[in-house]
């Protein structure tokens, strides 16, 4: 019979939790003896050849010795048919390589489940101090715990997002945010020092944060459900089912769009694009800037008939003006303007060709145009602001006014909820080339 040992390592952060000391130690070692579990396995093999009776008076037998040496909440595990051993010291190496060697070396007829407690940036203070900051660190120093993080003068996409959203809050007492356990890395912590009752985390549980948002729009407030790009594809089943199928006005800022640098590739938001926009009713949108982060803000807030969503990236912003881009100063917060859905904008206007971008793409668009006119090129740049709805007129007008047109985004490869449809507005027959991913339009 083939056999599955699994282990699960657990991690413990609270104060209160159980001590894991040297009685718990040798009970997990006892647990996971080869003579003991070899034993348990042929006496369950010789009763299963007796009567019915003698069978659950042996099984009753089993199951309260193994309660007097198993970790408190075992019994729901040995209930699923899984051998539990724990709880096990994940900071004694000692221990730990023993049970493993003895599980490995013993015949198991059914899965093991090891129950490992470790404490996050155990043996460091600092990390132990501020568990939510050494969750991902660049270099820092040793001694003083200080991380060597690039200063920037020029607030990110998420301080704009939440002082956006704070500003909002201040003028509708109806808008909430929810997060799922991310209150630093999506800046709700900084939303929820001033309306904190109106800020839910609810753990690391993305499902349960759009199903929850779901209920609050069904009862009129105008919930922002804030979740990383990545994070969000746990929760896309519920996305479907729980908000977008019944058309409920959730609104979903998603963070860390495109790619994230020192995040590393877990991290990357490359394929929210494609699987929010082929979602019916549902409004998505991706600021070209911080300031058009303020507006998209505004904008899903004032939506209130269907579902919307709007992607930004890690890091910093452009550092506008926000004053003369139409973004109003509150205490606190700022206040966007409402743009106009499906609507996009043209920012430079050339003649030869034409480059068009969703998002912060836009702006590379613009270096592009830089680039192109020093080789005699005049190039127009456009930002589409919507990919769902698009804005057909503006994107026939361009095809038609110029000798090419490029549409640049950073998402899954082929550009599919964007690119495509782009081109086949303007009824052109598309095809992606395999190496460069640049259209072939013929």
């Amino acid at each position: 019979m083939l056999s599955l040992q699994v282990s699960l390592p657990t991690q413990y952060n609270s104060l209160n939790q159980d001590p894991v000391g040297a009685l718990s130690s040798t009970f997990a070692r006892l647990q996971s003896s080869k003579p003991l579990r070899e034993l348990r396995e042929s006496a369950k093999a010789i009763t299963k050849q007796m009567p019915v009776p003698v069978q659950e008076v042996t099984a009753k037998v089993d199951e309260y010795a193994r309660g007097m040496i198993s970790g408190s909440g075992s019994t729901l595990f040995e209930e699923l048919g899984l051998y539990y051993i724990g709880t096990v010291d994940g900071h004694n190496l000692q221990d730990l390589i023993a049970i493993l060697e003895e599980v490995k070396s013993t015949r198991s007829v059914g899965p093991v489940l090891i129950h490992i407690v470790t404490e996050k940036g155990r043996g460091y203070s600092y990390a132990e101090a501020a568990q939510d900051k050494y969750h991902g660190v660049s270099t820092f120093d040793v001694a003083s715990g200080k991380q060597k993080k690039s200063v920037s003068v020029i607030p990110t996409y998420t301080q704009m997002f939440a002082d956006a959203l704070i500003g909002e809050a201040g003028l509708n007492e109806n808008v909430v945010a929810v997060h799922a356990a991310m209150g630093g890395g999506t800046g709700l912590n900084h939303f929820e020092k001033f309306f904190a009752d109106r800020t839910f985390d609810v753990g690391i549980a993305e499902q349960h944060a759009v199903t929850f948002s779901a209920g609050l729009a069904v009862e009129g407030l105008k919930p922002v459900c804030t979740i990383y790009s990545t994070f969000l594809q746990r929760g896309f089943d519920q996305v479907v089912h729980d908000v977008a199928l019944q058309k409920l006005p959730v609104r979903f800022a998603m963070d860390r769009a495109g790619l994230v640098g020192e995040d590393g590739p877990t991290h990357a938001g490359a394929y929210d694009v494609t699987f929010m926009a082929c979602l019916p009713d549902m409004v998505v949108m991706a600021p070209m800037n911080e300031a058009e982060l303020c507006h998209m803000v505004a904008t899903s807030i004032s939506i209130d008939d269907r579902p919307s969503c709007f992607r930004y990236p890690r890091g910093a912003g452009v550092g506008l003006d926000l004053d003369t881009e139409g973004v109003e100063s509150l205490q606190p917060g700022y206040k966007g303007g409402v743009l106009e859905v499906g609507k996009g904008r043209i920012v430079r206007e050339g003649s030869d060709v034409c480059l068009l971008g969703f998002g912060t793409c836009t702006n590379r668009c613009m270096e592009a145009a830089d680039l192109l006119r020093e080789l005699g090129i005049n190039a127009t740049v456009a930002d589409a602001r919507f990919c769902k709805p698009l804005d057909t007129n503006l994107i026939r007008q361009l095809a038609t006014s110029h000798a090419a047109l490029i549409t640049v985004e950073d998402g899954s490869v082929g550009g599919v909820c964007f690119s495509r449809p782009a081109i086949s507005c303007i009824g052109w027959s598309f095809r992606w080339r395999s190496q460069s991913q640049t259209p072939n339009l013929t």
